[in-house]
């Protein structure tokens, strides 16, 4: 079974920065695809960004957020940027893998006026 340990949370004011990193327990090779959700209590989950066949981005985030991995440590990050207060939720990280979606256990972002 898939394991996604995020890290990198925290509380930041607006307009600062902070780098959210996804370790997964095997090759991120083996993974469809990855990404990141981010969810508010009492609100849906949504899609920040994935990667994978494409690099996509949720309209809120373009310009500001980027995604990237390293297929050495198995990691994914999404470096944020410009944060916005609007940012604060938790951060899930996601794996595709033989057509099931595996979920970290999330990570805070908390971002102050």
């Amino acid at each position: 079974q898939v394991q996604l340990v995020e890290s990198g949370g925290g509380l930041v004011q607006a307009g600062g920065s902070l780098r959210l990193s996804c370790a997964a327990s095997g090759s991120i090779f083996s993974f469809k695809s990855m990404g990141w959700y981010r969810q508010v209590p009492g609100k849906q989950r949504e899609l920040v960004a994935t990667t994978g066949g494409s690099t996509t981005y949720a309209d809120s985030v373009k310009g500001r957020f980027t995604i990237s991995r390293d297929n050495v440590k198995n990691t994914v990050y999404l470096q944020m940027n410009s944060l916005k207060p609007e940012d604060t939720a938790v951060y899930y990280c996601y794996a595709d893998q033989n057509y099931r979606r595996n979920w970290g256990r999330g990570t805070q972002v908390t971002v102050s006026s």
